[in-house]
């Protein structure tokens, strides 16, 4: 005989989380915190000593500490982690230093545009995917609600730095020599 369950009159309960589908949501959110995290730290080393990369390299931080409390969520969350998907986020950044830059023998103004956009959607894409944890922490008490919304403004605070540096290399990028 199974035991069932019976609620209250009036009461709600929460609908059950699909952690399947969540682990697949969170994992390729991983790849896109591995690709963007050596995006960045690429871009940092790129520009090396110029007042860009200094603006650059606490968001670098950031960025690298928001990828480690991603892997802190899955693991309470007891989603592991898929290893070709961390693997395919590493080669798709690889990949994306191929594009064409206009420059076949230095570093382009160019790339750096393109890398700060790269980048801000990036940060897009994991405040949305911080929106998604902090949506799901109403009915989930392994998610931290308070850390969540740290982590949303963080990337709000992001966005804006990356938006201002691509604003400013616009002129660069375009500017004739």
């Amino acid at each position: 005989m199974t035991e069932q369950r019976t609620d209250p009159p009036g009461a709600q309960r929460a609908a059950a989380t699909d952690m399947s589908l969540l682990g697949v949501y969170l994992n390729d959110h991983l790849a896109g915190a591995t690709a963007g995290t050596a995006r960045i730290r690429h871009l940092v080393r790129s520009c090396r000593g110029t007042a860009l990369a200094d603006t650059l390299a606490p968001v670098a931080a950031e960025i690298a500490e928001d990828r480690a409390s991603l892997l802190h969520i899955m693991r309470r969350l007891d989603v592991p982690v898929r290893r070709y998907k961390v693997y395919a986020g590493r080669a798709a950044e690889q990949v994306g230093r191929l594009k064409s830059n206009g420059s076949l023998v230095r570093r382009s103004p160019l790339s750096t545009l393109w890398e700060l956009e790269a980048l801000g959607l990036g940060v897009e894409g994991k405040s949305a995917g911080w929106q998604t944890l902090r949506d799901l922490a109403a009915t989930d008490t392994r998610l931290d609600p308070r850390h969540l919304d740290d982590l949303i403004e963080r990337a709000r605070r992001q966005r804006a730095t990356l938006a201002e540096l691509r604003h400013g290399q616009v002129q660069v990028a375009f500017r004739e020599s």
